[in-house]
């Protein structure tokens, strides 16, 4: 079919069923899954790709696992060719040989066929609760190499022509201490799959095989086009950045992710020549995160409804160093590899900032805080395995939104009542911190704080950062507050925790665990901030009367309501003068 004869309302129709089946799977594995990590925090993802593997809809899920589906096709044409068959269901989560991200996402995909024809696959990954390793929920900083964290699962058949493969079920059950979970997940994946195979087919029979795969390839081209020219709007050049991870371990050492973002013309290429070189702990990223969290950054400048579809991939390059933490060389272990993709994300957009910052963000909060352990209460054994997510920098003409996830994903917080009830843990306090945000003309998104008590002996470890390096500003903002862990003992004493510890804790009955995160950077001067704006901050809980006048210049009256307007004058005249 040409280009000519490309109906341009048939292709939306089908560009929105093929989103709509992808939305579809995602409700799926949300409403058919056992864990809390998969129900209520929603880190999964779900896909539909052409017969050739590429990707033609993905649900509203996940950006920065996006690319992880386009590796794993290469790798599914690799190893079995033209040899699957209809009912044939396979599995991974193996980021060396089979294209995954860390061995708790386990991917389930399955061909579709119509009339003994290869159609397309259906695609789902999920962070799955627990997959073994040396602790309870399969994230530990301090593993070395990728044997210690779990179980890994190179490309295989689940389901072999509509039967399932007892041999891999039992093997997974046998690795997992969260059996039950783990084993539910899966069938709400591949519950998912089911449903898209019906959308799939559905199409195939309204518009024929010949013409939805040249309406497939239409949707490509032209989501290319659209992100051509939101390249092409930007002026050519060279930009660079970095920013840092705060590094492993009680007296950590930094850890650069560098970035050489050029434009040229309609094209533009991520370098990340100069970034840190891979490190003996598990926050090495496999390279389809980076990928992912450079697409989608590069994603965020349109302020057009580009298909989500793998045609815009197409103008953009991302190279990375093999041997580098964004593309570390086997065996590194990579479990807790989120935090580096979400400061990819980051050292993207302060490079992009340089050159259209009214379309740049500030630093969030780091990426989600991970909070894995486990134990044995009442006689059951537990794993519990908690992501908080938290704030947004603030943009041009917007503050940061609080209580959100990090632009470069799509997770959720668990409800207190969730935890409460399905782990001994007792959440006492759970709120946003005043002063917190980076200030600016547009303040940056207030840091959360979130104390867990433990009602049971376990064992846990963590995962954070931004506390050394906290989340920077746009346009002359301030950096937000920087993070901190606590832990609290229940006899008395407490210890500061590292960001990423090289070892894993015991907790007590009545111990405390209090995590703060970081707060979002600012944007713009500080002083040019509307004093009404600071005057309704106060009101509502997010800056203190020192804060108002230590940050932004404004002072208030002695109701502590009111804007003092000669003093907020003279105040913000003094602090232009400093700074002279």
């Amino acid at each position: 079919m040409s280009a000519q004869a490309i109906d341009p309302i048939t292709l939306e129709v089908i560009r929105n069923a093929l989103a709509s089946t992808a939305d579809e799977m995602a409700l799926i594995v949300m409403r058919s899954a056992y864990s809390p990590v998969v129900r209520d925090i929603m880190d999964y993802s779900t896909a539909l790709c052409d017969a050739q593997g590429r990707v033609i809809a993905q649900g509203l899920t996940l950006p920065i696992q996006l690319c992880s589906f386009p590796r794993i096709m290469g790798f599914i044409r690799e190893r079995y060719g033209d040899s699957l068959k209809q009912g044939d269901v396979l599995i991974a989560n193996d980021p060396y040989g089979s294209g995954g991200q860390h061995l708790p996402d386990i991917y389930i995909l399955k061909p579709i066929f119509v009339a003994n024809k290869l159609a397309g696959f259906a695609a789902t990954v999920a962070h799955h609760t627990d997959i073994g390793g040396i602790v309870p929920g399969s994230v530990a900083i301090y593993a070395t190499e990728i044997q210690q964290e779990g179980l890994r699962l190179p490309l295989l058949k689940l389901y072999e022509a509509g039967q399932p493969v007892d041999s891999v079920f039992r093997i997974i059950e046998a690795n997992t201490r969260s059996p039950v979970e783990v084993l539910g997940d899966i069938r709400a994946q591949i519950a998912a799959c089911n449903v898209a195979e019906e959308g799939l087919r559905a199409l195939v029979a309204r518009y024929g095989t010949a013409m939805l795969d040249a309406y497939v390839d239409a949707l490509h081209d032209h989501a290319e086009a659209m992100m051509r020219d939101v390249i092409r709007a930007l002026p050519n050049g060279v930009y660079k950045a970095v920013d840092y991870i705060d590094g492993v371990g009680e007296n950590p050492t930094p850890l650069a992710i560098a970035v050489t973002v050029t434009v040229a013309e309609d094209t533009i290429d991520i370098d990340f020549a100069g970034t840190a070189d891979q490190v003996a702990a598990s926050i090495n990223c496999p390279i389809s995160l980076p990928e992912s969290a450079a697409f989608c950054a590069v994603r965020c400048l349109s302020q057009q409804d580009i298909p989500n579809c793998e045609g815009y991939l197409r103008p953009i390059t991302v190279r990375a160093p093999e041997g580098s933490l964004v593309n570390p060389r086997y065996p590194a272990a990579c479990g807790a590899r989120g935090v580096v993709g979400y400061r990819v994300f980051d050292a993207i957009m302060q490079a992009l900032a340089q050159v259209v910052p009214e379309r740049a963000i500030g630093g969030s909060e780091g990426g989600p805080y991970l909070l894995a352990g486990g134990g044995v209460h009442e006689g059951r054994p537990f794993v519990l395995n908690e992501m908080v997510v938290g704030t947004w920098g603030a943009r041009a003409g917007k503050d940061g939104i609080e209580g959100i996830s990090n632009p470069a994903a799509n997770l959720s917080n668990q409800p207190i009542e969730m935890v409460e009830t399905d782990m001994p843990v007792e959440i006492i306090r759970y709120g946003l911190v005043t002063d917190s945000g980076g200030a600016g003309e547009f303040r940056g998104g207030l840091a959360f704080v979130r104390e867990f008590r433990f009602l049971s002996d376990a064992r846990f470890t963590m995962r954070g950062d931004r506390r050394d390096h906290p989340p920077y500003g746009i346009e002359g903002g301030r950096p937000g507050s920087p993070s901190a862990h606590l832990l609290i003992r229940a006899g008395g004493g407490e210890r500061h925790l590292p960001t990423m510890p090289l070892e894993s804790f015991t907790a007590r009955a009545g111990d405390i665990f209090r995590l703060t995160g970081a707060g979002g950077g600012g944007f713009g001067d500080a002083l040019r901030r509307d004093p009404a704006r600071v005057a309704d901050d106060l009101t509502e809980g997010k800056v203190s009367i020192a804060g108002a006048a230590r940050d932004y210049g404004v002072i208030f009256a002695r109701d502590g309501v009111s804007v003092d307007v000669a003093a907020t004058k003279q105040r913000r005249s003094e602090m232009l003068e400093a700074r002279s």
